[in-house]
Protein backbone atom coordinates (compact mmCIF):
# COMPACT_ATOMS: atom_id res chain seq x y z
CA UNK A 1 0.00 0.00 0.00
CA UNK A 2 1.62 3.34 -1.24
CA UNK A 3 2.53 5.11 1.85
CA UNK A 4 0.46 8.22 0.57
CA UNK A 5 -2.47 5.77 2.30
CA UNK A 6 -1.39 6.61 5.74
CA UNK A 7 -3.75 8.52 6.75
CA UNK A 8 -4.17 9.79 10.04
CA UNK A 9 -3.71 12.78 12.33
CA UNK A 10 -0.74 13.30 14.23
CA UNK A 11 -0.01 15.01 17.49
CA UNK A 12 3.10 17.14 18.00
CA UNK A 13 2.97 16.75 21.65
CA UNK A 14 5.73 18.47 22.95
CA UNK A 15 8.89 20.45 22.20
CA UNK A 16 10.79 18.49 25.60
CA UNK A 17 13.79 16.20 24.95
CA UNK A 18 15.08 13.69 27.26
CA UNK A 19 17.96 12.60 24.59
CA UNK A 20 20.59 14.87 22.78
CA UNK A 21 21.08 13.05 19.64
CA UNK A 22 23.84 14.30 17.68
CA UNK A 23 21.89 14.51 14.35
CA UNK A 24 18.82 15.91 15.56
CA UNK A 25 17.32 17.40 12.50
CA UNK A 26 15.84 20.28 14.54
CA UNK A 27 17.09 20.96 17.67
CA UNK A 28 18.84 24.14 16.86
CA UNK A 29 15.67 25.47 15.63
CA UNK A 30 14.22 24.09 18.94
CA UNK A 31 16.51 25.32 21.35
CA UNK A 32 15.68 29.39 20.16
CA UNK A 33 11.93 29.00 21.37
CA UNK A 34 10.64 28.52 24.49
CA UNK A 35 9.88 24.76 25.63
CA UNK A 36 6.12 24.70 24.73
CA UNK A 37 3.63 21.85 25.03
CA UNK A 38 0.12 20.94 22.32
CA UNK A 39 -2.68 22.62 23.73
CA UNK A 40 -5.41 20.04 24.66
CA UNK A 41 -8.55 22.08 23.41
CA UNK A 42 -6.55 22.26 19.48
CA UNK A 43 -6.06 18.36 19.89
CA UNK A 44 -9.71 17.56 20.73
CA UNK A 45 -10.80 20.13 18.13
CA UNK A 46 -8.66 18.44 15.64
CA UNK A 47 -9.95 14.90 16.50
CA UNK A 48 -13.31 15.66 16.27
CA UNK A 49 -12.59 17.27 12.94
CA UNK A 50 -10.81 14.63 11.74
CA UNK A 51 -12.89 12.15 12.46
CA UNK A 52 -15.88 13.74 11.15
CA UNK A 53 -14.62 14.43 7.65
CA UNK A 54 -12.32 11.06 7.38
CA UNK A 55 -13.25 7.13 7.50
CA UNK A 56 -9.41 6.59 9.16
CA UNK A 57 -9.52 6.44 13.05
CA UNK A 58 -5.83 6.29 13.23
CA UNK A 59 -4.22 8.55 15.79
CA UNK A 60 -0.08 9.22 16.03
CA UNK A 61 2.11 10.93 18.23
CA UNK A 62 5.56 12.88 17.47
CA UNK A 63 7.77 14.74 17.88
CA UNK A 64 9.34 17.84 17.77
CA UNK A 65 10.75 16.44 21.19
CA UNK A 66 9.88 13.27 23.34
CA UNK A 67 6.29 12.95 23.23
CA UNK A 68 6.39 10.41 26.47
CA UNK A 69 7.46 13.64 28.34
CA UNK A 70 4.18 14.92 27.62
CA UNK A 71 2.73 11.78 29.35
CA UNK A 72 -0.75 12.67 30.66
CA UNK A 73 -1.15 14.97 27.88
CA UNK A 74 -0.74 11.37 25.54
CA UNK A 75 -2.98 9.58 27.98
CA UNK A 76 -5.17 12.50 27.48
CA UNK A 77 -5.69 12.40 23.82
CA UNK A 78 -6.22 8.86 23.84
CA UNK A 79 -9.26 9.00 25.63
CA UNK A 80 -10.56 11.62 23.83
CA UNK A 81 -10.40 9.59 20.64
CA UNK A 82 -11.72 6.58 22.14
CA UNK A 83 -14.29 8.71 23.43
CA UNK A 84 -15.56 9.41 19.99
CA UNK A 85 -14.79 6.51 17.84
CA UNK A 86 -14.43 3.76 20.65
CA UNK A 87 -12.39 0.46 19.51
CA UNK A 88 -12.20 1.51 16.15
CA UNK A 89 -9.24 4.20 17.27
CA UNK A 90 -5.48 2.59 16.19
CA UNK A 91 -2.62 4.51 18.00
CA UNK A 92 0.74 4.96 16.86
CA UNK A 93 3.63 6.17 19.03
CA UNK A 94 6.86 7.22 17.29
CA UNK A 95 9.45 7.93 20.56
CA UNK A 96 13.01 7.61 21.74
CA UNK A 97 12.17 4.64 24.04
CA UNK A 98 13.49 6.07 27.44
CA UNK A 99 10.67 6.33 29.26
CA UNK A 100 9.75 4.94 32.54
CA UNK A 101 8.16 1.63 34.00
CA UNK A 102 4.63 3.65 34.70
CA UNK A 103 4.94 5.01 31.08
CA UNK A 104 5.87 1.46 29.25
CA UNK A 105 3.03 -0.30 31.39
CA UNK A 106 -0.09 2.49 29.50
CA UNK A 107 2.22 1.79 26.47
CA UNK A 108 1.22 -2.10 26.77
CA UNK A 109 -2.12 -1.64 27.31
CA UNK A 110 -3.47 1.29 25.64
CA UNK A 111 -0.94 1.85 21.94
CA UNK A 112 -0.86 -0.99 19.08
CA UNK A 113 2.25 0.51 17.36
CA UNK A 114 5.21 1.89 18.45
CA UNK A 115 8.34 2.79 16.52
CA UNK A 116 11.33 3.32 18.69
CA UNK A 117 14.46 5.58 17.40
CA UNK A 118 16.58 3.08 18.18
CA UNK A 119 20.47 3.18 15.63
CA UNK A 120 21.66 -0.04 16.76
CA UNK A 121 24.03 -2.18 19.08
CA UNK A 122 24.65 -0.42 22.12
CA UNK A 123 27.88 1.06 20.68
CA UNK A 124 26.49 2.91 17.68
CA UNK A 125 23.18 3.79 20.18
CA UNK A 126 25.17 5.40 22.84
CA UNK A 127 27.61 7.83 20.70
CA UNK A 128 24.74 8.88 18.41
CA UNK A 129 21.37 8.75 20.60
CA UNK A 130 22.86 10.07 23.99
CA UNK A 131 20.94 10.89 27.22
CA UNK A 132 20.57 14.00 28.95
CA UNK A 133 22.94 16.77 28.89
CA UNK A 134 25.28 14.68 31.23
CA UNK A 135 25.33 12.30 27.64
CA UNK A 136 24.91 9.14 29.36
CA UNK A 137 24.44 6.08 27.53
CA UNK A 138 21.05 5.14 26.45
CA UNK A 139 21.17 1.86 25.18
CA UNK A 140 20.16 0.29 28.62
CA UNK A 141 16.77 1.62 29.43
CA UNK A 142 15.93 1.25 25.74
CA UNK A 143 17.09 -2.29 25.84
CA UNK A 144 14.88 -2.79 28.84
CA UNK A 145 12.03 -1.18 27.87
CA UNK A 146 11.68 -3.37 24.62
CA UNK A 147 12.53 -6.53 25.92
CA UNK A 148 9.65 -6.19 28.75
CA UNK A 149 7.10 -4.70 26.11
CA UNK A 150 7.79 -7.81 23.92
CA UNK A 151 7.63 -10.02 27.36
CA UNK A 152 4.08 -8.92 28.48
CA UNK A 153 2.11 -7.86 25.49
CA UNK A 154 1.15 -11.40 25.04
CA UNK A 155 -2.08 -11.00 23.32
CA UNK A 156 -2.52 -7.75 22.66
CA UNK A 157 -2.62 -5.75 19.36
CA UNK A 158 0.57 -4.17 20.06
CA UNK A 159 3.90 -4.23 17.83
CA UNK A 160 7.06 -2.45 18.44
CA UNK A 161 9.67 -1.86 15.85
CA UNK A 162 12.66 -0.05 15.19
CA UNK A 163 13.11 2.83 13.03
CA UNK A 164 17.03 3.45 12.95
CA UNK A 165 19.38 6.54 11.55
CA UNK A 166 21.63 5.47 9.19
CA UNK A 167 24.89 6.95 9.37
CA UNK A 168 28.69 5.79 8.14
CA UNK A 169 28.77 4.38 11.88
CA UNK A 170 25.90 1.44 11.09
CA UNK A 171 25.86 1.36 7.25
CA UNK A 172 27.96 -1.38 7.15
CA UNK A 173 26.87 -3.55 9.96
CA UNK A 174 23.45 -3.70 8.74
CA UNK A 175 23.20 -7.68 9.32
CA UNK A 176 24.54 -7.30 12.42
CA UNK A 177 21.55 -5.25 13.04
CA UNK A 178 19.50 -7.37 12.15
CA UNK A 179 20.57 -9.99 14.65
CA UNK A 180 20.80 -7.60 17.57
CA UNK A 181 17.48 -5.96 17.18
CA UNK A 182 15.96 -9.68 16.58
CA UNK A 183 17.53 -10.56 19.86
CA UNK A 184 15.54 -7.95 21.26
CA UNK A 185 12.09 -9.44 20.18
CA UNK A 186 11.97 -6.68 17.47
CA UNK A 187 10.87 -7.63 13.84
CA UNK A 188 9.98 -5.06 12.29
CA UNK A 189 12.87 -2.70 10.98
CA UNK A 190 12.70 0.55 9.02
CA UNK A 191 15.72 2.47 7.93
CA UNK A 192 16.53 5.62 6.81
CA UNK A 193 19.72 7.54 5.40
CA UNK A 194 20.52 11.07 6.86
CA UNK A 195 19.74 13.86 6.09
CA UNK A 196 20.78 17.50 6.91
CA UNK A 197 19.09 18.88 9.37
CA UNK A 198 16.19 22.07 9.47
CA UNK A 199 17.80 25.05 9.78
CA UNK A 200 16.28 28.60 8.70
CA UNK A 201 17.28 28.67 5.37
CA UNK A 202 17.48 25.61 2.64
CA UNK A 203 20.58 23.52 2.44
CA UNK A 204 21.24 25.00 -1.06
CA UNK A 205 21.37 28.80 0.26
CA UNK A 206 23.55 27.55 3.42
CA UNK A 207 26.70 27.16 1.64
CA UNK A 208 28.38 26.90 5.27
CA UNK A 209 26.60 24.36 7.05
CA UNK A 210 28.42 21.44 7.48
CA UNK A 211 27.01 18.19 8.16
CA UNK A 212 28.03 16.62 11.18
CA UNK A 213 27.63 12.94 9.83
CA UNK A 214 27.20 11.66 6.25
CA UNK A 215 26.62 8.14 4.60
CA UNK A 216 28.09 6.43 1.79
CA UNK A 217 24.75 5.73 -0.10
CA UNK A 218 26.45 3.55 -2.73
CA UNK A 219 27.30 1.65 0.53
CA UNK A 220 23.98 1.53 2.34
CA UNK A 221 22.19 0.23 -0.74
CA UNK A 222 24.52 -2.65 -0.94
CA UNK A 223 24.51 -3.51 2.56
CA UNK A 224 21.01 -3.07 2.73
CA UNK A 225 20.14 -5.54 -0.07
CA UNK A 226 22.13 -7.72 1.64
CA UNK A 227 20.47 -6.90 4.94
CA UNK A 228 17.27 -7.25 3.55
CA UNK A 229 17.63 -11.10 2.29
CA UNK A 230 19.43 -12.29 5.47
CA UNK A 231 16.67 -10.62 7.44
CA UNK A 232 13.68 -12.73 5.72
CA UNK A 233 15.37 -15.94 6.52
CA UNK A 234 15.07 -14.59 10.63
CA UNK A 235 11.65 -14.17 9.92
CA UNK A 236 12.71 -10.30 10.49
CA UNK A 237 11.39 -7.41 7.98
CA UNK A 238 13.98 -4.61 7.27
CA UNK A 239 12.88 -1.84 5.27
CA UNK A 240 14.17 1.56 4.14
CA UNK A 241 12.31 5.04 3.78
CA UNK A 242 13.62 4.73 0.15
CA UNK A 243 11.42 1.57 -0.58
CA UNK A 244 8.48 2.34 1.31
CA UNK A 245 6.52 2.58 -1.65
CA UNK A 246 7.11 -0.66 -3.12
CA UNK A 247 4.57 -2.46 -1.91
CA UNK A 248 2.28 -0.42 -4.11
CA UNK A 249 1.83 2.13 -6.73
CA UNK A 250 1.20 6.32 -6.44
CA UNK A 251 2.23 9.33 -8.16
CA UNK A 252 2.28 11.02 -5.11
CA UNK A 253 5.12 10.18 -1.84
CA UNK A 254 3.55 10.55 1.03
CA UNK A 255 0.73 11.96 3.35
CA UNK A 256 1.81 15.50 2.87
CA UNK A 257 0.57 15.37 -0.56
CA UNK A 258 -2.92 14.63 0.59
CA UNK A 259 -2.05 16.43 3.16
CA UNK A 260 -3.29 15.16 6.31
CA UNK A 261 -3.35 16.99 9.86
CA UNK A 262 -0.09 17.47 12.21
CA UNK A 263 -0.95 19.55 14.93
CA UNK A 264 2.46 21.52 16.09
CA UNK A 265 2.79 22.45 19.64
CA UNK A 266 2.41 26.13 18.65
CA UNK A 267 -1.12 25.77 16.74
CA UNK A 268 -0.65 25.40 13.42
CA UNK A 269 -1.52 22.53 10.71
CA UNK A 270 1.54 21.35 8.90
CA UNK A 271 1.62 18.52 6.21
CA UNK A 272 4.96 17.10 7.21
CA UNK A 273 7.17 15.77 10.38
CA UNK A 274 9.80 17.86 9.35
CA UNK A 275 7.79 21.20 9.54
CA UNK A 276 7.49 21.15 13.26
CA UNK A 277 6.49 24.66 14.32
CA UNK A 278 4.37 26.82 12.80
CA UNK A 279 5.29 30.35 14.12
CA UNK A 280 8.71 30.05 12.51
CA UNK A 281 8.24 27.79 9.85
CA UNK A 282 10.53 29.94 7.12
CA UNK A 283 11.80 28.10 3.96
CA UNK A 284 9.26 24.84 5.29
CA UNK A 285 5.97 26.91 5.36
CA UNK A 286 5.32 25.70 2.35
CA UNK A 287 3.93 22.56 4.67
CA UNK A 288 1.90 24.96 6.98
CA UNK A 289 -1.22 24.83 5.80
CA UNK A 290 -3.64 25.69 8.68
CA UNK A 291 -4.30 27.51 11.70
CA UNK A 292 -6.29 26.77 14.95
CA UNK A 293 -8.35 30.47 15.22
CA UNK A 294 -8.58 30.63 19.21
CA UNK A 295 -11.60 33.39 19.20
CA UNK A 296 -13.61 31.32 16.94
CA UNK A 297 -12.73 27.95 18.37
CA UNK A 298 -11.65 26.54 14.75
CA UNK A 299 -9.04 25.58 12.16
CA UNK A 300 -8.68 27.88 9.39
CA UNK A 301 -6.81 26.91 6.09
CA UNK A 302 -5.25 27.99 3.03
CA UNK A 303 -6.43 26.05 0.13
CA UNK A 304 -3.28 28.04 -2.21
CA UNK A 305 -1.22 25.65 0.20
CA UNK A 306 -3.29 22.45 0.29
CA UNK A 307 -3.22 22.93 -4.00
CA UNK A 308 0.18 22.57 -4.25
CA UNK A 309 0.75 20.09 -1.98
CA UNK A 310 -1.65 18.24 -3.80
CA UNK A 311 -0.45 19.29 -7.36
CA UNK A 312 3.11 17.57 -6.28
CA UNK A 313 3.50 14.48 -8.08
CA UNK A 314 5.72 12.49 -10.69
CA UNK A 315 4.03 14.00 -13.50
CA UNK A 316 4.73 17.20 -12.80
CA UNK A 317 7.95 16.41 -11.81
CA UNK A 318 10.42 16.73 -15.39
CA UNK A 319 13.57 14.22 -13.62
CA UNK A 320 10.58 11.54 -12.62
CA UNK A 321 8.62 11.27 -15.75
CA UNK A 322 11.04 8.46 -17.42
CA UNK A 323 12.58 6.99 -14.32
CA UNK A 324 11.42 3.12 -13.91
CA UNK A 325 10.45 3.67 -10.22
CA UNK A 326 8.57 6.29 -10.24
CA UNK A 327 5.27 4.77 -9.14
CA UNK A 328 6.69 2.90 -6.64
CA UNK A 329 8.71 5.97 -5.52
CA UNK A 330 6.22 9.05 -5.85
CA UNK A 331 9.77 11.55 -6.19
CA UNK A 332 10.58 10.90 -2.84
CA UNK A 333 10.29 13.13 0.35
CA UNK A 334 8.65 16.37 0.18
CA UNK A 335 9.88 17.39 3.56
CA UNK A 336 13.65 16.03 2.69
CA UNK A 337 13.71 17.67 -1.27
CA UNK A 338 12.34 21.13 0.18
CA UNK A 339 14.85 21.59 3.02
CA UNK A 340 17.40 20.53 0.70
CA UNK A 341 16.40 22.51 -2.38
CA UNK A 342 13.86 25.09 -1.37
CA UNK A 343 11.58 23.63 -4.03
CA UNK A 344 8.71 21.04 -3.76
CA UNK A 345 9.88 19.59 -7.33
CA UNK A 346 13.29 20.09 -6.60
CA UNK A 347 15.75 16.71 -6.72
CA UNK A 348 18.16 14.40 -4.73
CA UNK A 349 20.25 13.16 -7.75
CA UNK A 350 22.31 10.41 -5.22
CA UNK A 351 18.55 9.59 -3.88
CA UNK A 352 17.12 9.02 -7.36
CA UNK A 353 19.90 6.67 -8.11
CA UNK A 354 19.74 4.49 -5.02
CA UNK A 355 15.92 4.48 -5.22
CA UNK A 356 16.36 2.91 -8.83
CA UNK A 357 18.55 0.63 -7.76
CA UNK A 358 16.85 -1.19 -4.73
CA UNK A 359 14.17 -1.18 -7.37
CA UNK A 360 15.93 -2.95 -10.09
CA UNK A 361 17.35 -5.32 -7.44
CA UNK A 362 14.68 -5.78 -5.19
CA UNK A 363 11.47 -4.80 -7.50
CA UNK A 364 7.42 -4.06 -6.06
CA UNK A 365 7.19 -6.18 -3.13
CA UNK A 366 3.66 -7.87 -1.05
CA UNK A 367 2.19 -5.36 0.90
CA UNK A 368 4.01 -4.23 3.88
CA UNK A 369 2.10 -5.47 7.32
CA UNK A 370 3.58 -1.92 8.72
CA UNK A 371 3.87 1.23 6.97
CA UNK A 372 7.03 3.41 7.43
CA UNK A 373 6.42 5.68 10.48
Amino acid sequence: MPHCNKQMISFFLTTRCNLRCVYCYNSKERAKVQEKSLPLEIAKAGIDEYFANNKSRHIRFYGPGEPTMEFELMKHIVGYAKEKAGDAVTTELQTNGAFSPKVREWILNNLNIVWISFDGTPDIQNTQRPMGDHLADSSPIIEENVIWLNEHRGARNLMIGARVTMTDLNVNRQIEMVDYFNSLGIKYIWTDPIFPEVRQRPVCDDSGRAEMFHIDLDAYVKNFIEATRYAKTKGVFYGSFLTCNFDGEAKTNCRACTPVPHLTTDGYVSACDMALDGEDAYHMNCFIYGKWDAENKKFVYDTDKIKALQNRNVDTMEHCRHCIAKLHCGGHCLGEIQNETGRLDGQKPDTCKAIRTLYKELGACETYDYMHP
